[in-house]
């Protein structure tokens, strides 16, 4: 869907036009494209465009981002553009994306063939795992197979014997002097081996502090010959993962090197990938990031070649070329990864209703909830990200930093089956080739046939774009006469037989609703917040359709629907920072002695950061700084990356506090008596889009005279009939369009508001206000 091309050229100035594009997952619906340009009536000011397209199309394009952007082109330019034709880039001043490929990669087990080069002895290391049980009680357990096709064994070792950090201590068996050397040695208790060093040189300082010995060094030449065999077996990628990297990565450099001077096209090295203690997650994120990052490459140079040589002049490109990366930062071509981009499109939504919805004043908390075709995703914000530093995607379990978002199969594409007495919906999905019955392609029912079936989704506003001719409506026909096949099977048994279609088709929209608003309540009350107390920030295609339902389910009172809501994921690319950070292990004891060091330590990597930022365009007042340290109890296995907030500390980071806060909420006790080591130094740097979007909501809610809407001067002429819970059949339900409501104008349910991109259902009971960003939802 997007605006018919403008028949009048327009004199748009080079480097102006700005566009984010986000691809849908999975078999995702929908591509949707948000673009700005200089309005060419009023000097100074931008107009924006939207422009929505099926995201799998092979009849009609082979890359839905690229076709989004010709059609973008095509409408701002007034200049007609073949489809397939090279897209000059002079007029645009960047492109943001959102990718699934990666993540699509990995779920349906569609990587690139790599090899793993681990140390010798742990060959089964990653297939073994951390021996974690997902059903404690299978006898059966089925696990998912590595992703790498091979393993060799590198003759290479170090061993730690000894912490630095207090000279005094006893079970120190190395110090260093200031230059690094060794200054003296000796068996401290439980440390092996330390006198049977054959000199200094053999024991080193590790980048955590860590004193490290050598055992056996890489043979070059032995090594050069396993990867020449495997180079010419047909791998182009490989994963290098060696026994304490994070701290001493000279080997797997060594090896690295060796690799690319084979021919290897990419090298996946742990230590420079994660510098991060725990061999099995680092080595897993590593042959994810192999099998992962070929494939993107892949597809990013099939999407550079739809474009003239300006979007392709090597590391320098203009336009600028940006990427969403799953901690909720855009990343440059240089930094993007298939490690970074598993929540990149997902992430988008996140940022989208995170800045547009959080009021620094009101500090409400937020719950979004992002109903696409293919999945739900749902997140929470209180301020800042919440991110999480291990997850497990298909099986996989990578630590990487990603935004902590739940998602659950269950989306406007979702199948509905009956299956022994139930009402399914999900998980799978009908994705959008070939969609759901209504689509004219021969597909399943999903929920999107019900939302159409209960006069929710009204053919005559929604785009047509169906059909092998891509302009046909929506076919409700299509899903009556497969509901009423489906409806003859469940009221054949007797516990049904009273349910009519509209029961049995709202039915299914129920089942869907329950299990969209699952994962928020995993979100909270699992955490021990009220659910309650939150905001709903409904997004995504099919949002508006089930945003107040779920919001009711949930005693949410309130809801914030973006007027961009339908394409939030790109819009919020547009609102996204660029973010750059830096990571060193550590291996210090937190205490008065060590504080000064490990803010030393912070100090360097926050001054890398601001430079790097710096060079990247940003003035100093637009970089802003978060400094962590990757903290736990002495003994213990989980480590908490922690942020001091104010308040932490008087006037200094107090990151002992803090610590002891996030610990104390996840786990709901403390080790009193434990000393706490730092794990990991970090920096995150944020190079600020925009200093401000203005009032919040919540402020021009305060402030606005509502005037209850005049429904025989602004609704449509035509009333619809639409299937509520409780109440059934609603025969007079009025239809508003947005762009014909006035900022003030309230509107009570039943009702339904539409957009060219989405369609909003209010429930009896529900009241919305138009403000200038939003409609705001209240409920009884």
């Amino acid at each position: 869907m997007s605006p018919e091309p403008s028949t009048i050229k327009r004199s748009i100035p080079d480097r102006s036009i700005r566009i984010c594009a986000d691809r849908g997952a999975l078999r995702g619906t929908f591509c949707d494209v948000h673009a700005s340009y200089p309005d060419p009536d009023n000097d100074g000011q931008r107009k924006d465009l939207v422009v929505k397209l099926l995201s799998q199309d092979p009849a009609n394009y082979k890359d839905a981002p690229t076709e989004g952007i010709r059609r973008v082109l095509e409408i701002v330019t007034g200049t007609e553009i073949p489809r397939g034709a090279v897209l000059e880039t002079a007029k645009i001043d960047y492109i943001r994306l959102s990718t699934t490929v990666a993540t699509n990669a990995l779920l349906e087990r569609k990587g690139h063939k790599h090899a793993l080069l681990i140390t010798r002895g742990f060959k089964d290391l990653l297939l073994i795992g951390n021996q974690s049980r997902p059903k404690i009680f299978d006898l059966n357990i089925r696990r998912p197979n590595p992703l790498y096709s091979v393993v060799i064994e590198v003759d290479e070792r170090v061993t730690l014997v000894g912490y630095t950090s207090d000279p005094n201590a006893e079970e120190h068996a190395v110090q260093f002097d200031d230059a690094g050397n060794v200054s003296r040695g000796y068996r401290g208790k439980g440390w092996d081996g330390v006198g049977d060093a054959e000199g200094p040189g053999d024991i080193v300082r590790g980048l955590s502090g860590e004193a490290v010995r050598i055992l056996a060094r890489p043979d070059a030449d032995a090594i050069t010959s396993q990867l020449q065999a495997l180079y010419d077996d047909g791998y182009r990628s490989l994963a290098i993962v060696f026994a304490h990297s994070y701290t001493f990565p000279d080997h797997e450099r060594l090896v690295g090197d060796l690799a690319r001077k084979v021919g290897f096209t990419h090298v996946s090295e742990s230590a420079q990938l994660l510098p991060m203690i725990k061999m099995v997650p680092r080595g897993v994120s590593s042959t994810a990031d192999a099998y992962l990052t070929p494939i993107l490459r892949d597809y990013l140079d099939g999407f550079f070649g739809g474009f003239d040589e300006k979007l392709k002049d090597g590391k320098v490109r203009s336009p600028r070329v940006e990427f969403m990366g799953s901690d909720g930062g855009l990343l440059d071509l240089d930094n993007f990864s298939g490690l970074k981009s598993i929540l990149s499109g997902p992430a988008g939504g996140v940022v989208g209703y995170a800045l547009t919805s959080w009021d620094e004043q009101d500090r409400r908390p937020i719950i979004g909830l992002d109903v696409g075709g293919t999945s739900t995703d749902v997140s929470r914000f209180s301020g800042r990200y919440e991110v999480v530093y291990e997850t497990t995607t298909a099986g996989v379990t990578i630590q990487s930093p990603q935004l902590d978002i739940n998602t659950v199969a269950a989306g406007g594409g979702s199948c509905l089956t009956f299956r022994n007495g139930l009402f399914l919906a999900g998980p799978h999905s009908a994705g959008a080739e070939p969609g759901p019955a209504c689509y004219r392609k021969g597909g399943p029912l999903a929920v999107t046939d019900a939302n159409l079936l209960l006069g929710r989704l009204i053919p005559d506003y929604f785009p047509k774009i169906f059909g092998k001719s891509e302009k046909e409506p929506l076919d409700v026909e299509a899903s009556r006469s497969a509901f009423e096949t489906l409806a003859k099977e469940i009221t054949s048994s007797s516990e049904n037989s009273n349910l009519s279609l509209d029961e049995i088709v709202y039915g299914f929209v129920k089942v869907a609703n329950e299990t969209m608003a699952r994962p928020i309540r995993a979100l909270t009350e699992a955490k021990g917040y009220a659910t309650g107390s939150h905001i709903l920030a409904s997004f995504g295609g099919a949002g508006g359709q089930h945003a107040c339902e779920i919001a009711s389910l949930l005693g949410i009172k309130t809801i914030l629907i973006h007027r961009y809501s339908s394409i939030l994921s790109a819009y919020g690319l547009a609102l996204a920072d660029r973010a750059f950070e830096l990571q060193e292990p550590s291996s210090a004891f937190y205490s008065p002695s060590t504080r000064r060091s490990l803010a030393a330590r912070l100090d360097k990597l926050t001054q890398d950061v601001r430079s790097e930022l710096e060079k990247q365009g940003f003035e100093p007042e637009r970089i802003r700084v978060e400094r962590m340290l990757n903290m736990r109890f002495d003994g213990t296995d989980t480590a908490l990356m922690v942020l001091p907030v104010e308040g932490d500390g008087d006037g200094e980071e107090d990151f002992e506090a803090a610590f002891k806060r996030v610990y104390k909420r996840e786990f709901g006790f403390l080790l009193e008596n434990k000393t706490i080591i730092v794990d990991d130094v970090k920096v995150r740097g944020i190079g600020k889009t925009f200093d401000t979007l203005g009032q919040s909501v919540y402020a021009e809610v305060a402030q606005l005279k509502t005037t209850a809407v005049d429904i025989n001067a602004k609704a449509e002429s035509t009333r619809y009939s639409v299937y509520f819970d409780r109440v059934g059949r609603v025969d007079d339900t009025p239809v508003f369009q947005l762009d014909r409501l006035d900022v003030g104008d309230a509107v009570e349910g039943p009702a339904m508001i539409i957009d060219d991109t989405q369609t909003i259902v209010l429930v009896p009971g529900a009241k919305a206000v138009l403000t200038s960003k939003h409609l705001y939802i209240t409920l009884e």
